[in-house]
């Protein structure tokens, strides 16, 4: 069968070329190159970006080290299925494939597009919106996988005006759109993060932020839901600071064998907690424009800015990539493809 790979070999002998981050094998980033590749086309149901900006993510480490080797199933086995990796995108709609509606060429948009590191990308229509107006292509570009998954791990925990949330992992691209979504909401938020990034947590309108490496950061809290984004923190401790009927939601993990990752502990937990009153849920997030409309009303109306840690070239992807692996960013970092700002 025929690959991302093989079929990207034969397009590039003719037709029109852009420049791509690209991903052959699975390693670290060494492993990518930034090369010149045939430009793809909209298929049905799908649009054609010019692309201004995309953005990295925890996800984007993933999909490069094929780390859990569980997910390789579905990006690949011995080689990454996609040539381009990269999923947020902001850009603008020059083609529409057979079939779309909704949006047309010469709007700005963004959302999830499956290899957003390029000039050029294809996306289904239904995984993009509009782009909110007052912000620059950087700051839609970091929307919309971490504000999926924020918006909808809030929805998943039924907050709510007065609530009080705990958010562990609040420094991250998922930890900052859930903090800044929750004050939204009139929610009160407890976060945890790192000390180094306190300040930056506080600044989004948590109202009281905790220092993950000192004591117990969750001594003395009394929550009615709990965002874990790190995915480090006993299920005993969590119900210890949930209310009788609270949520806990279950984001991610970043520890864990190199087979799944640490996702097969969360699963069983799920099925212990199948009889509290206390929920357990395990997200995950759907890739869909109803949302992804919410996100731009909430930049519209609540005055929501994501927080971008700094903006890179396409070149310089792999740094980032490096910086993020090691800990070093708070919030989301952005991709200059287009001449974006």
């Amino acid at each position: 069968m025929m690959t991302e790979l093989d079929a990207q070999a034969e397009a590039n002998e003719a037709g029109e070329r852009v420049r791509a981050l690209v991903q052959r094998e699975y390693g670290g980033t060494d492993v990518l190159r930034v090369e010149t590749i045939a430009a793809p086309s909209p298929g049905p149901g799908e649009v054609l970006l010019d692309v201004q900006a995309a953005a990295i993510d925890r996800g984007t480490l993933h999909l490069l080290t094929g780390l859990p080797r569980m997910a390789r199933l579905a990006v690949g086995l011995r080689q990454p299925k996609r040539l381009v990796p990269g999923l947020d995108v902001a850009g603008r709609v020059v083609a529409v494939g057979e079939g779309v509606t909704r949006l047309q060429v010469g709007q700005q948009v963004f959302g999830i597009a499956r290899g957003s590191l390029t000039e050029q990308a294809v996306a289904l229509e239904t995984k993009l919106a509009l782009a909110p107006a007052g912000l620059a292509p950087t700051e839609c570009a970091v929307l919309g996988v971490s504000g999926l998954t924020a918006l909808q791990a809030l929805d998943a925990a039924r907050v709510d005006a007065g609530d009080h949330v705990l958010v562990i992992g609040a420094s991250g691209g998922v930890g900052s759109f859930a903090v800044k979504l929750a004050v939204a909401r009139g929610a009160r938020v407890t976060a945890v993060c790192s000390a180094v990034k306190a300040e930056a947590v506080r600044s989004w309108g948590a109202d009281r932020v905790v220092d993950h490496a000192v004591g117990d950061p969750l001594a003395g809290l009394s929550c009615d839901a709990v965002i874990d984004v790190a995915g480090g923190t006993s299920l005993r401790r969590l119900r210890r600071v949930l209310t009788p009927t609270g949520t806990i939601v279950f984001v991610g993990v970043e520890t864990g064998g190199g087979w799944t990752g640490g996702f097969v502990r969360p699963m069983f937990l799920a099925l212990r907690m199948l009889a509290a009153r206390q929920r357990y849920v395990m997200l995950m997030a759907r890739e869909t424009h109803v949302d992804l409309e919410r996100i731009a009303e909430a930049v519209a109306v609540d005055g929501l800015r994501p927080h971008v840690h700094g903006t890179v070239p396409l070149e310089e992807t792999p740094r980032a990539l490096d910086e993020l692996a090691d800990g070093r960013v708070t919030g989301k970092v952005a991709v200059r493809v287009g001449g974006a700002q």
